[in-house]
Formats: structure tokens, C-alpha cells, sequence
């Protein structure tokens, strides 16, 4: 096909125009309708998204067109006319069209309560302060007084205390006796099978014995018959008391009959309780001291008068100015008594006694004699005293004998609060010095298990049966 050149430029046309550059062929596919603005979504309207910038087309400068020199002929070939715009086809829809919102209906669903925000209210107490700051000093009215409120203990747990649970892992205690006692010294304390059932029960009598007293506590010891052991349970019983508390225990001899409480301990002094009146300079313990004797058991005893003439005239006035001394300076006040009942001292033996000893030998004569005293103690105003009676049954002879104890254990225990056996025992026949560490070990229970009987009227008695004045010091 012949290529058909355009026609030669005439030269009456002038001088060459500068070059332009072809304008710009609009391209085939128009940019697509801009979507209707949509109306923002109830719940939260989307941030609108920023058009991409196109950058303009830079225009060819003037001194660049001008430097451009005009190309030699050359055929050139027509461009192919692009066809007539025709109509242009649908584009896809908009987003919101293609995924269309659908509102809930709101009265379907039930709308949530908000929680209104409560206002504290304020505190009277600081309103009224505040109101006071304001008022002029003169002018302040004085406050009412407002109790200080509980402080609760930060350190204790609710419901709960670190006392009420064991945290500790205690080891056993060293067995006292018996092969356990035997088996823990073999191994060196490496093998310990613990305390017996007899060792727990001992030292639970001793815990008994052991019971606070608020003041002092006097115990009278008496019997009608003689030869029953009276003296003899005095000394037994204040040993025990001496040796397993940790307070002073004294005796005191007040048996008008020429006494020997004095002579069943070591005797330390000559002294006796008529010394000890006389003395007007009794001020403290070492005082009182000098006058007594004591037992290796740390018991303490206040001999009587040997002369009978004198022992005569200890009266009940006498009794009652030896007990307010002593009460001053000791917790357990012992009294031997006689064997009377009619007697002057008597009168305030029982009258000042917080609980009494009835001391009887396991035979028919003894058992009738203490079922007398404690009808004479009945009918004549010492009822309360037979409610707090401990009866001791004194073996003083070896055997059973054809006596039912069982049965005259019940028989006292109709009448008075407990009753106790004590076992014949040669060191306690000998009628010289006792010492419990040379007792038989039934005999040295027998003694504890009274202690712990007549202790246990320490919590019921304090308070109720003491004379006021000092605590012991």
C-alpha cells in the first residue's frame, strides 16, 4: 500500500511554529461516578478515607520547547481515530449498597439500665466542723462528744485465730518411770516412747494441786479421837502442798495439849507462836521467818507452848492475831488442832477456816467419832464447812482388817464433798521426823491425790471465805 505523504508546508506561512506536544487522548474508560455520600451509621460514623493525590503532569517550559529543533520530515503513519465513546458500562456498586446496615429494631431488645452515679453524702461531724472553722473564734460552739469507734485487731484473721491452730510439732515428754523411763536412758534420749498413763495421771494431780489462790486458804485439821494420824496428815499433807507449789505453805500448831507438830520436822528454832505474838516489829516475811521451822519440803511449822500452863491460856483472840499475821505472808495456812471441840481456840479455828481435814482410822470407834464431828459441826453453824469436808481414812496398822472400806467410803461420802485412803507406811509409824522422799510411792500418791481433792475447792473459796488485808508478799 502506498504510503501518502501530507502536503509540503507552504513557505508564505512564516517562520516555523515551536513544538507542542500532542494533547492528551482521553483514555478508553472514564473514571466511574462518584458514589452519593452515604449518611453516617448510628452507632459510630467511620472516619472518612483520603483520596489518593495524583500528581498533575508537569507543562513543558518555554526554554525547553524553545532548545527543541524542528525533526526532519518524516512520513509519518495516521493513528487509527479511537472509536466513539460509547456508553460505559455499569461499575461495581457501592460498598454500602453491597453490604446494606440493618438497624435492629431497638423496642425489641430491652435497653439497658445505666447505674446512676450516687452522690456520697457529706459527714455531719465534718459539716459541723467546717460550719465552726467559719464562725468566729469567740463564737465557736463546743462540739459533742463523739465516742472513739472500735478498732478492729488488723493482725487477727476473721472467724479464725493463730491460737486455734497447732502449729507446732511438740515432742514428747521423757517418760518418769518404768520400762519407758528404762528404754529412753538406754538410748540416750534417742528412742522415746513417751509418758505412761500413770505419769499423765500424776501430772495431772499436780496441775490440780497447782491452782491459783486469790488471798490465802486455810485448812483446819481435826479429829475427836487421838492416835488417828492427825498430826501426821498435817505434815503430809502441807509437805505436798510446799514441795509441788511454788508458794509459801505454813502449819501451825494449835493443839493446847502439848503440841508435837514441831517435833516431825528438823527443829530450827526454839521459838513458838506465843514468841511470835509478843514481837510488836513484824514487818515483812524475814520477820515472820525467824519464829518458824521448815522441812526439806519447804514446809514451814509454828510450834505451840510446851509448858501446859501457858498452852492453856491460848485463846481464840490468840488463834485469830496469829492468822492475821500470817495471812500476809502466806498463801496455805495449815492448823493442827486438838482433839477437842469445846476449847477457846477451837472457836476461831472454825471460824476462820476455809475448809477442813476430818481425819479416821479405818475402824468401827474411828468411823463413829468422825460421824459425830460432823454432827456437831451441823447443829452448831459450821453446816457449810461439812459441805466442804475431806474425809482421810488413816491405815495405822498393816492389813485390810475386816472393815469394808468401799462401804465407809460411801458412808462419809453422803455427808461431805470427797474421801481419801491413806495406806500404812513404816516411815510415817515411826512417830519421828517425816520426809516424803522416804515414803513408800503409794504413800506419796495417796498425799497427792488429797491435795489435789482439797485444791479443788481454791477457785469455788476465793473471795468467800478470807478475812480482808494485804495480799502475801
Amino acid at each position: 500500500m502506498p504510503v501518502q505523504l501530507p502536503p509540503p508546508i507552504p513557505a508564505s506561512q512564516g517562520a516555523p511554529q515551536p513544538f507542542s506536544p500532542p494533547a492528551p487522548v482521553p483514555t478508553s474508560r472514564p473514571e466511574p461516578a462518584q458514589a452519593p455520600p452515604q449518611p453516617p451509621m448510628p452507632p459510630a460514623p467511620m472516619p472518612p478515607v483520603p483520596a489518593p493525590e495524583v500528581p498533575a503532569p508537569l507543562a513543558p517550559t518555554v526554554a525547553a520547547a524553545a532548545s527543541v529543533s524542528p525533526a526532519p520530515a518524516a512520513p509519518v503513519t495516521p493513528l487509527p481515530h479511537p472509536p466513539p465513546p460509547g456508553p460505559v458500562p455499569p461499575g461495581p456498586p457501592p460498598v454500602a449498597q453491597q453490604f446494606p446496615v440493618q438497624h435492629p429494631d431497638e423496642s425489641a431488645y430491652p435497653q439497658p439500665q445505666i447505674p446512676q452515679p450516687q452522690i456520697p453524702q457529706p459527714d455531719t461531724r465534718q459539716v459541723a466542723f467546717q460550719q465552726t472553722q467559719m464562725l468566729p473564734p469567740q463564737a465557736q460552739p463546743p462540739l459533742p462528744y463523739q465516742p472513739p469507734a472500735p478498732q478492729a485487731d488488723p493482725m487477727a484473721a476473721p472467724g479464725s485465730g493463730i491460737d486455734e491452730l497447732d502449729l507446732l510439732h511438740r515432742a514428747r515428754r521423757a517418760p518418769q518411770s518404768g520400762w519407758r523411763r528404762a528404754v529412753f536412758r538406754v538410748s540416750g534420749g534417742a528412742v522415746n516412747p513417751g509418758e505412761s498413763p500413770e505419769d499423765i495421771a500424776q501430772r495431772e494431780l499436780i496441775d490440780r494441786v497447782n491452782q491459783p489462790i486469790r488471798g490465802d486458804y486455810r485448812i483446819a485439821v481435826l479429829s475427836l479421837k487421838g492416835g488417828v494420824g492427825k498430826t501426821t496428815t498435817t505434815i503430809g499433807l502441807g509437805s505436798t502442798f510446799a514441795s509441788l507449789r511454788g508458794d509459801r505453805v505454813i502449819a501451825v500448831d494449835a493443839n493446847p495439849d502439848l503440841g508435837t507438830l514441831a517435833q516431825r520436822i528438823p527443829r530450827q528454832t526454839m521459838a513458838t507462836v506465843r514468841d511470835l505474838l509478843q514481837d510488836p516489829s513484824i514487818h515483812r516475811y524475814s520477820d515472820v521467818r525467824a519464829y518458824t521451822s521448815q522441812a526439806p519440803s519447804r514446809l514451814e511449822v509454828l510450834a505451840s507452848e510446851q509448858d501446859p500452863s501457858v498452852s492453856e491460856a491460848f485463846s481464840e483472840h490468840d488463834y485469830r492475831s496469829v492468822i492475821k499475821i500470817l495471812q500476809s505472808y502466806y498463801n496455805v495456812i495449815l492448823t493442827d488442832c486438838g482433839t477437842g471441840l469445846m476449847h477457846s481456840a477451837m472457836n476461831g479455828v472454825l471460824g476462820m477456816a476455809s475448809s477442813l481435814v476430818l481425819v479416821s482410822s479405818p475402824a468401827i470407834d474411828g468411823a463413829r467419832s468422825a460421824s459425830a464431828t460432823l454432827d456437831w459441826l451441823t447443829h452448831h453453824g459450821y453446816r457449810h464447812l461439812v459441805d466442804r469436808t475431806v474425809v482421810v481414812i488413816s491405815a495405822t496398822r498393816t492389813g485390810s482388817g475386816s472393815v469394808d472400806l468401799d462401804e465407809l467410803r460411801r458412808l462419809f461420802l453422803d455427808r461431805c464433798r470427797a474421801v481419801q485412803f491413806v495406806p500404812f507406811d513404816d516411815h510415817l509409824a515411826e512417830g519421828a521426823e517425816i520426809d516424803l522422799e522416804l515414803c513408800s510411792k503409794s504413800t506419796r500418791r495417796a498425799f497427792t491425790e488429797l491435795a489435789a481433792m482439797v485444791a479443788d475447792d481454791f477457785p469455788a473459796a476465793a473471795g468467800r471465805h478470807t478475812i480482808g488485808g494485804p495480799a502475801p508478799r
